[in-house]
Order: structure tokens, then C-alpha cells, then sequence
């Protein structure tokens, strides 16, 4: 077993004990379900291939919506477990977000509406979320790679500088949370999540890692990446840590899926070398102050301090972020910190 990776397996061991394999086809449980395929194959085991094949029979049997950005997200473990088992039922569910992401409506150039077609995107006003990056991005981009697919791959390598000439603030180069379509504008305004820019400090580094060589938009995604990191270093806290609001240091709160996932991104960034070396120091130190912040409860591990899901509030969003509770295990952040553990050992082996 990987030494620095134990803590991480013993949260994913626990973790499925905890949760059922009838989980919500939805964002976060559908990152947790990738994050563990992505182990599994880091291991070279089938460790966690069977809580993922019967979540992927559930929806088999009980169809799914895919009507948003955040009901797409499930591709990721059925297309895992597709390629894994061969079964072909995974392969349609697969393919019915194939379908949504060719097919959603665009609402401004080639971005959809994060909350899609749903009721909720009925009621929320029509707008892009930086979480898209990861929930609408990844997935196609890998899948497009892999079969050959150059007109989805071209659109899902566009997306991170679609997203970011919207949401990233020119000047200070963080990223706000949504952008606005009628009142053209991001919102909330001067207020930066610390899990939204944690979104694109993981995610690029997955779209690169698939993109070919010298891919015409491989140099804008790698000066989003650079520039969204040097924004953030002064961000970090003492003890490794990001809050969950960044320009609002000690105002609000440190916050444990923020963290994760920047230091997943930076540790990926240096090793493959599109960030500078010292970024793996930062990250290293915010793995080593998240590995000794778990928590070991009656033989079952705990990541602490996640905030629960968050939505850019229509009205008073600072204290909409500042009052989110935090609490143990949630799905999103047990998968960043599977991502932190992965690349953490992938960069002190490879280095």
C-alpha cells in the first residue's frame, strides 16, 4: 500500500460502508463514484468496482434525469464502468448525456444553462456556474479522446475559456461563481468561493491531461490555470488551508473541499509541468494538514469541515456563503480529497 496515499484508501474503504449504492444521480455523488474508479485504477484493483456496478445497475433499472449540468456528471462512473465490464446498459446511460451536452440549448455562444432544462431551471434565472468546468467539461473531454470524437473534444476543450472570460475577473484573476445572462454580469459581484475556484484548479488539469499535444486551446487553458493559481497563493492560510470565501479571510470559515481540490490541481500542474515545482509545495502542505484533520470514529474515517452545497443566493450572498453549515463525509469532498491523495502520490513518484 502507498504510504502516502493509507489515509485516503482508509477513507474510501469507509466511505462505502457508509454510503448506499443507491446514490443520487447527481454532482457530487457522481464525482465521489469517478474519484473511485480513479483509485481503483491508480491501485490496479477492483477494490471499489462493485459498489460502483451496482450503483451504475440502480439507474440501469430506475432511469435517471439528465437535465442540467449537474445530472450529467454520473458519465463520469458509467463510462468508467462501461469501458471495465463491457455491459452496454451502462453504455446508454453514457450516451443519454452524450446526447444532453450535444443537444442542451446554448444561452450565450456555447454555454448551457447550468441548471438546464429542470424545474430549478425554471425558476433560477438563466445563468453559467464555474462548477460546470467540472461537472459539463471533464467528462466529454475524456470520452472524446478516447473515441475519437474531434468536434466534441474541440467543444469541451472551448469551455474553460468560454467560462472564463465571463466568470474570471480580469483584474485580480479570481473566479466569481455564476455569470447572469439577462442582467449580463457575474454575481455575486467581488465575492470569490473558495470550492468554485477549487473547481478550476482541479479540473483543468483533467481537460489538459486529455487534450493532444500543441491543441489549439492548450496555451489559453494553461494561462487560466497559471494565472487563477498565482491569484490564489496569497489566499492559502498559515495552516494550509483556503476559506470558503477567499477575500474574506478570518470572516468566514477554512473549508476542507476548497482545499482539496486546489491541492489536487497543483499537484497535477507541477508534476506535469504546467505550474512551477513550488506549487507541490504548497499543495503538499495543504494534503498533510487535511490527512491529520480525519477523523477515525468507531472504525469508520472522516473528512471534517465540508461545506454543504452551495447555490449564488439572490439575495444577501455574502451571509449565504458564511452561514452554509459545514459537516463530515459530504460526497464532493470526499472525492477532492481522493483526487488530492492520487495526485499526491503520482507527484512524489514522479517528480
Amino acid at each position: 500500500m502507498k504510504e502516502h496515499l493509507k489515509p485516503v484508501i482508509e477513507l474510501a474503504d469507509s466511505i462505502i460502508r457508509q454510503k448506499d449504492s443507491k446514490m443520487k444521480w447527481m454532482w457530487g455523488e457522481a464525482l465521489l463514484g469517478y474519484a473511485l474508479s480513479e483509485l481503483d485504477d491508480y491501485l490496479e484493483s477492483n477494490r471499489y468496482t462493485d459498489f460502483l456496478k451496482a450503483y451504475c445497475d440502480y439507474y440501469v433499472v430506475n432511469k435517471p434525469r439528465v437535465d442540467q449540468s449537474d445530472t450529467s456528471a454520473p458519465a463520469l462512473i458509467t463510462y468508467a464502468m462501461q469501458k471495465k465490464t463491457g455491459n452496454s446498459s451502462y453504455a446508454k446511460l453514457t450516451n443519454r448525456v452524450l446526447e444532453y451536452i450535444k443537444n442542451e440549448p446554448r444561452i450565450m455562444d456555447e454555454a448551457v444553462n447550468h441548471l438546464g432544462n429542470s424545474l430549478e431551471g425554471k425558476l433560477y434565472p438563466k445563468s453559467i456556474w464555474v462548477d460546470s468546468l467540472m461537472m459539463f467539461s471533464v467528462f466529454p473531454t475524456r470520452y472524446a479522446s478516447e473515441n475519437e470524437d474531434t468536434e466534441l473534444l474541440d467543444f469541451a476543450a472551448r469551455q474553460p475559456r468560454l467560462y472564463a472570460s465571463y466568470m474570471q475577473n480580469e483584474k485580480d484573476h479570481l473566479w466569481h461563481h455564476s455569470y447572469w445572462v439577462k442582467p449580463g454580469r457575474p454575481y455575486p459581484r467581488n465575492l470569490y468561493w473558495g470550492r468554485g475556484n477549487g473547481w478550476v484548479i482541479c479540473s483543468l488539469p483533467m481537460i489538459l491531461q486529455y487534450l493532444p499535444e500543441n491543441h489549439k486551446e492548450q496555451e489559453e487553458i494553461l494561462q487560466i490555470l497559471r494565472s487563477t493559481s498565482k491569484a490564489l497563493l496569497p489566499y492559502q492560510r498559515q495552516d494550509g488551508y483556503f476559506e470558503t470565501i477567499l477575500n474574506r479571510p478570518g470572516k468566514t470559515y477554512r473549508e476542507a473541499s476548497a482545499t482539496a481540490l486546489i491541492a489536487a490541481g497543483w499537484f497535477e500542474g507541477a508534476r506535469c509541468g504546467w505550474l512551477p515545482l513550488e506549487y507541490a509545495d504548497y499543495a503538499m502542505k495543504a494534503y498533510k494538514e487535511l490527512v491529520s484533520n480525519l477523523i477515525y470514529r468507531k472504525g469508520e474515517v472522516y473528512l471534517p469541515e465540508i461545506s454543504g452545497p452551495t447555490i449564488p443566493l439572490q439575495l444577501l450572498p455574502y451571509p449565504g456563503y458564511k452561514l452554509i453549515p459545514r459537516a463530515e463525509n459530504w460526497s464532493y469532498g470526499v472525492a477532492a480529497m481522493i483526487f488530492a491523495g492520487i495526485a499526491c502520490d503520482k507527484w512524489l513518484n514522479n517528480r
